[in-house]
């Protein structure tokens, strides 16, 4: 699997450089999702714009990138879908769980709206 990891103090931009997101791929991908997530990571942002196809497995690991980022408090954001991905999004209705922007800009705008609400909310109690 070909990818390239940002780190940066707030998130980590995972960009993956493939044309699938299929089965050949999510086992390192999930592999890497939970090691992004065990160094303490809470939020990723996720590149697929090099993406052409994805298939169920692909999915699957979106939903594991998820579940890590939520339960760390955190969030996971795909960002650069390409209309074939972006279709099977959205009829398996995981357009309404993951949280989807356009550009990476939007995506680190996102993460840290976020993180400034969740700020507020612990000065708050």
């Amino acid at each position: 699997m070909k990818f390239t990891v940002d780190k940066h103090e707030k998130y980590i931009l995972l960009k993956l450089n493939e044309s699938k997101l299929n089965s050949l791929i999510t086992p390192q991908l999930k592999s890497e999702l939970i090691l992004i997530n065990t160094e303490g990571q809470r939020n990723i942002i996720f590149d697929l714009s090099q993406v052409k196809f994805a298939d169920s497995s692909g999915l699957s690991s979106l939903l594991v990138g998820h579940r890590l980022c939520k339960n760390a408090s955190g969030s996971f954001v795909l960002t650069g879908l390409n209309d074939a991905v972006s279709r099977l999004i959205n009829i398996s209705q995981l357009d309404s769980v993951l949280a989807i922007v356009p550009t990476c800009e939007e995506a680190i705008d996102l993460i840290f709206m976020e993180e400034i609400e969740k700020e507020l909310k612990k000065e708050a109690k």
